[in-house]
């Protein structure tokens, strides 16, 4: 499936208006491939703050909710695997970890939480194209 990997950037930085990473990162990849979000919003409630608000001990809901969103997205499983590896992957590599607490400071600095979503959503549009 390919996406606009540009309605993507802005539909998460909308929804990160009011929405935490893992809601805005899987509704904004599914509202740009025509799936309905406001379900999706409570199902990536419990990934914030990396999974519960642990913060230093979970992954960073952008990561959780570019992963749920494949989940929709992929043509298979394998597919989904493929690109759920490569995320992680790339993420790690960008940021140096995958967890809340190491990027937003255990939740103190929530700066870079819209970049990082969206660098996840993008990341996503990449990896489904190929």
């Amino acid at each position: 499936m390919e996406l606009d990997a540009n309605l993507v950037k802005e539909k998460i930085e909308t929804y990160r208006e009011d929405k935490n990473c893992a809601q805005s990162t899987l509704m904004g990849l599914c509202d740009v491939a025509g799936l309905p979000t406001e379900e999706l919003a409570t199902l990536a409630t419990g990934f914030g703050g990396g999974i519960g608000g642990t913060f230093d001990e979970g992954t960073c809901g952008a990561v959780t909710g570019a992963v749920m969103a494949l989940g929709f997205l992929g043509a298979d499983g394998e597919q989904i695997s493929s690109c759920a590896k490569g995320l992680f992957n790339a993420f790690k590599e960008e940021y140096g970890s995958v967890t809340c607490g190491a990027i937003s400071k255990n939740g103190e600095d929530k700066s870079p939480c819209v970049e990082v979503c969206v660098f996840a959503g993008e990341k996503v549009c990449e990896l489904l194209k190929e």
